[in-house]
C-alpha cells in the first residue's frame, strides 16, 4: 500500500506540472492567439504528453520486463490519444454545449481524464506489483 501511496503522489507531481503546461499552452493559443478552443486544447494536451510520458515513464511507473521501450511508447500514446479524445469531448460539451467557460471545463475534463490516466497506465504498463 506503501508503495502505491507513494506512487500515486509522484503520478499527481507530474500531472500538475504537465496540466501547467497543458493549460499554459491552451490559454496562450485561445485567448492570446485567439485560436480556437479545440485546436488550443489539442495542443497543449499534447505536448504536456510529450512531458508526461518521460516524466511518467523515469520517476513513477517501472519498466515492465520484456516490453520494448517503443511497445510502451506506443501504448502510452495509444492510451493517451484515447484521454486526448475524452478531454476535447468534455471541453467541447461543457464550453460550446453548454457555455462553461474554458478553464472551468479544462479542468473537470483534466480531473475525469487524470483518474483514466492512471488506472490505465498502471494496468498496462507499470512493472510493479499492486501492493
Amino acid at each position: 500500500m506503501k508503495t502505491l501511496l507513494s506512487q500515486l503522489a509522484k503520478f499527481g507531481v507530474v500531472g500538475i506540472v504537465a496540466t501547467i503546461i497543458d493549460f499554459g499552452i491552451m490559454n496562450l493559443l485561445h485567448y492570446g492567439a485567439h485560436l480556437d478552443i479545440l485546436f488550443a486544447n489539442t495542443a497543449g494536451f499534447v505536448v504536456s504528453l510529450i512531458f508526461n510520458y518521460v516524466a511518467s515513464m523515469k520517476f513513477v511507473f517501472e519498466h515492465k520486463d520484456g516490453m520494448s521501450r517503443r511497445r510502451e511508447f506506443i501504448i502510452f500514446v495509444v492510451l493517451s490519444v484515447i484521454g486526448l479524445i475524452l478531454n476535447d469531448g468534455i471541453v467541447l460539451a461543457l464550453n460550446k454545449g453548454l457555455s462553461i467557460e474554458a478553464n472551468v471545463a479544462k479542468i473537470a475534463a483534466t480531473a475525469l481524464v487524470m483518474i483514466y490516466n492512471f488506472v490505465t497506465r498502471k494496468i498496462l504498463l507499470d512493472g510493479t506489483s499492486s501492493q
